[in-house]
């Protein structure tokens, strides 16, 4: 059983809420969840502290336990400073040459290795 960290929306048409859950991987959007970890509302402005609100402490426990989160949910973690950013792979130059496929901190611009 694989489970996912991901959103399930509720409201009604036009007017869109979500909760994030962690959920089976096979339940459907708005189905069965294990536990709710959260809210966000996409309509509220974007410095209101009424956008987003998180358990921090359930989703770290649900992340060291295996749970994956969905690519939307990973960049909301990300802004919210609980997971690093994805390395970034360089895979060629624009002026032509041809390059081997490096690893990129996002942060910094260094060549990892």
């Amino acid at each position: 059983m694989t489970v996912k960290i991901r959103l399930a929306r509720l409201g009604c048409k036009h007017r869109p809420f979500y909760r994030v859950v962690v959920a089976d991987e096979k339940s459907r959007r708005d189905g069965k969840q294990i536990e709710v970890l959260g809210f966000y509302d996409p309509l509220q402005g974007k410095e209101d502290a009424d956008r987003v609100s998180l358990k921090f402490d359930r989703i770290k426990y649900w992340l060291s336990v295996g749970a994956q989160p969905t690519d939307t949910v990973e960049s909301m973690l990300f802004r919210a400073g609980l997971i690093p950013p994805k390395p970034m792979v360089v895979v060629g130059s624009k002026n032509g040459q041809k390059s081997t496929s490096q690893h990129v901190s996002p942060i910094t611009g260094e060549i990892l290795n």
